[in-house]
């Protein structure tokens, strides 16, 4: 294997996490978690990083499909983790609003509601990554309404 190769499967299996024998993309989906955790007080490096990670995504999870040879190959996790990092973005930090960021993006990553459905349909890159990405999206404008309606009622 050449270190492109290499470099490119590091990458999008988000150093391996993807090869885990079963549900590699909730395991990416936590990794994304910890991402969260560790930046969560820096707002600029947060938001460069998750940029960071969707770029990657978008560049090279359509080369890695081919280097696997499948569509949308399970290992391939940098989509879960970048859609997981947006589905807490500008979120304030309170576990119980990371486990309901969690179960939201897992939920509906895995039940794909319109137009998920027909993003992941589309092929290369941008299949492997938009479906994760309005997930990511639908999650945080699902948190960000109801953080709003809280805090409504509670002035």
């Amino acid at each position: 294997m050449n270190i492109f190769n290499f470099i490119i499967k590091t990458i999008t299996t988000f150093f391996y996490a993807g090869y885990l024998p079963f549900i590699p993309g909730t395991f990416a989906s936590i990794a994304a978690i910890f991402l969260f955790y560790f930046v969560k007080d820096n707002n600029f490096i947060y938001i460069l990083l998750t940029l960071t990670l969707i770029a990657l995504g978008f560049l090279l999870s359509g080369r890695a499909e081919k280097i696997f040879n499948k569509k949308d190959a399970g290992c391939i996790v940098i989509d879960e983790v970048s859609g997981m990092l947006l589905s807490l973005i500008f979120i304030p930090y309170d576990i119980k609003l990371v486990i309901l960021a969690f179960i939201l993006f897992r939920i509906l990553d895995a039940l794909k509601p319109f137009p998920l459905d027909r993003l992941q349909s589309l092929t290369g890159s941008i299949g492997i990554m938009s479906d994760d990405i309005v997930a990511g999206l639908y999650t945080n404008i699902i948190l960000q309404v109801a953080l709003r309606l809280v805090s409504f009622k509670t002035s």
